[in-house]
């Protein structure tokens, strides 16, 4: 008997055990899950534990794409600042953009393991926060003035208590001549140093690294290439008066407005395929071809290498400098699509999140100085490419058509290449081409 009933409590206790087991397997499982879930968020913030657990948490520096070694700290908190879920901490300033750190939890700042200015590795340890939950306090909103009381209004005279006003005595009043001025006085002359007002400090502000590296490669273009522009002008009446009509409608069925650059973007796509050699680079001793495997005009180089797509850097000016980010394969977009992924690219650059991914690889560049009011230019080109487009402002001017004078809106079109790669007729060529698209918006529908 006490055999067969050890026999029972132990068949009891294994299964209770299994049981236990399984329990502690799904809620691991869970556990996962709820980090997987997480993860997104903590790749997107660099940390490397999970926000649910509570205590000391390290942040990491999020993994940097290869074109990208290292980043420069900024610290936007100090130890032993509260912060919330996903307040940002820090930025890390690269080459091409600023990447926010963000707290894994609600807590305070415990440590930080870097400096403003220190140069941050992929993954290196940053900063430590001591989660706990709690929601940093709001600032108590200051009590509402209470209004001072009205002072007692003073009696109203009567006619009868009112004393009657004394009138006025003249006095005479003894009026100086003007002295005559010597002529022998000498005048004396302030010295201008000392009739200056106001403050005159000024203190040196250290570059960022965004602004080094636009200098670098501003520089290096120059440098590196044997830069040409040619210049050309386009009648936007007709491109006008077509946005004009298609404005409300378009506004109504795509959320976003019809501008000037979808169209200017769709006669370059067009404009690329028909002289692929503008959207082609120098890699070494090859050249790098769109849209055809052979030489073409009569060229001997052998090619190795070709692509078959327009990724067009759109220049953007943000309080951090210029950045171009890319809005790719616009040769197989439409103007909705092209207007989408403007408005996209916009946002992001406006809330400085645009990350290095969205600004590499573009094959050519348009810059719009027109926004601005620039009436002409002459744009650098953004390496490795090998060509840049300047738009300009529109102007009312008086042109001949047909042996006639009228006044039409111009705008001024800049084209800089690289010679080394870009003969002239090839150039003319393409400007003429993305021209001709835009005084005629229904033959860049047509692609033709």
């Amino acid at each position: 008997m006490p055999i067969l009933y050890q026999f029972f409590q132990n068949s009891f206790d294994f299964n209770r055990n299994r049981s236990t087991r399984a329990s502690f397997n799904n809620y691991k499982k869970s556990h996962r899950k709820n980090q997987f879930l997480r993860s997104d968020v903590a790749y997107k913030v660099g940390v490397h534990t999970s926000a649910a657990l509570r205590g000391m948490e390290d942040v990491k520096a999020p993994t940097y794409p290869d074109s990208v070694t290292t980043g420069e700290a900024k610290l936007l908190k100090k130890e032993g600042d509260p912060v919330g879920m996903d307040e940002i901490v820090m930025e890390i300033e690269t080459d091409k953009t600023a990447i926010p750190v963000m707290s894994p939890g609600s807590g305070t700042i415990a440590k930080f393991y870097v400096k403003n200015g220190d140069q941050v590795k992929s993954q290196q340890v940053l900063f430590q926060v001591n989660v706990t939950g709690k929601e940093p306090a709001k600032p108590a909103a200051a009590p509402a003035a209470v209004p001072a009381p009205a002072a007692p209004a003073a009696p109203a005279a009567t006619a009868a208590t009112a004393a009657p006003a004394p009138k006025p005595v003249p006095v005479a009043v003894a009026v100086a001549k003007p002295a005559k001025a010597a002529a022998s006085r000498p005048v004396a002359v302030a010295d201008p140093s000392k009739t200056i007002s106001g403050t005159r400090t000024e203190f040196p502000v250290a570059l960022t690294k965004l602004r080094r590296r636009i200098a670098e490669r501003l520089k290096e273009a120059q440098n590196t290439t044997a830069m040409l522009t040619t210049f050309n002008e386009c009648d936007m009446g007709k491109l006008m008066a077509f946005r004009k009509a298609n404005l409300e409608t378009f506004t109504k069925k795509y959320g976003v407005k019809l501008s000037f650059m979808s169209p200017f973007l769709k006669a370059s796509a067009n404009a690329l395929i028909d002289q692929p050699i503008i959207n082609g680079v120098i890699a070494g001793d090859n050249i790098v071809y769109s849209f055809s495997g052979k030489p073409t005009f009569g060229r001997s180089q052998t090619v190795y290498f070709s692509r078959d797509y327009v990724d067009i850097s759109v220049a953007v000016a943000t309080p951090r400098g210029l950045v171009v980010p890319v809005l790719r394969n616009v040769q197989s977009m439409d103007f909705p699509q092209i207007e989408l992924g403007l408005a996209q690219l916009a946002v992001k650059a406006r809330e400085g999140k645009l990350t290095p991914a969205d600004m590499q690889g573009g094959t050519f560049t348009i810059s719009n100085g027109g926004v601005f009011g620039s009436l002409l230019s002459m744009p650098i080109i953004n390496l490795p490419q090998s060509a840049i487009l300047g738009m300009h402002a529109i102007q009312q001017r008086p042109v001949a058509i047909n042996g006639k004078v009228e006044i039409r809106p111009m705008m001024y079109l800049a084209l800089s290449y690289d010679h080394r790669l870009i003969d002239g007729r090839e150039a003319v060529l393409f400007l003429r081409k993305i021209k001709s698209g835009v005084e005629d918006p229904t033959s860049i529908l047509a692609g033709i």
